[in-house]
């Protein structure tokens, strides 16, 4: 399985907001750190929104946060949000699907794939969030910190 730039921008905007998680951050600045569509990125942050996985707060001085700690989102649970089917493979057209065992191999790999993500945390992505926050900065306009 592959995911998608979906599942790949809703985990970086996590990770963006759990790295800053001591003030508001924009669409703009998560856009210019990761060189992003900033209209892809208002997608993917009104989803999290909707999901409960973030808050936005409107007008000039507004922003988004994480609308939980860290450490109580899962990425297996990002992950179920954001994808679309965890088949493997499409066994559904082949002949040999009700006597072959790679269905139940297929499964059984995307059910551990899955036991994965879910035993690890936004908060546990953020190894060396100091780290982190540097590269970040290299990332904004004339080296300008972001924060």
């Amino acid at each position: 399985m592959r995911l998608t730039r979906y599942t790949d921008y809703s985990l970086r905007v996590l990770i963006h907001l759990a790295i800053n998680d001591d003030r508001l951050c924009s669409i703009g600045e998560i856009s210019r750190t990761y060189d992003v569509s900033h209209n892809h990125l208002m997608k993917v942050v009104n989803a999290l929104a909707r999901d409960g996985f973030i808050e936005t707060v409107r007008g000039r001085t507004g922003g988004m946060r994480l609308a939980r700690p860290a450490n109580e989102i899962t990425v297996g649970e990002v992950v179920r949000r954001t994808e679309e089917g965890f088949q493997l493979a499409d066994c559904s057209g082949c002949a040999l699907s009700p006597a072959c065992g790679l269905t139940g191999v297929l499964a059984e790999a995307m059910q551990a794939m899955m036991m994965v993500f879910d035993s690890y945390k936004i908060s546990d992505l953020l190894t060396d969030r100091e780290a982190m926050r540097r590269l970040m900065n290299r990332q904004s306009p004339l080296g300008i910190g972001l924060h």
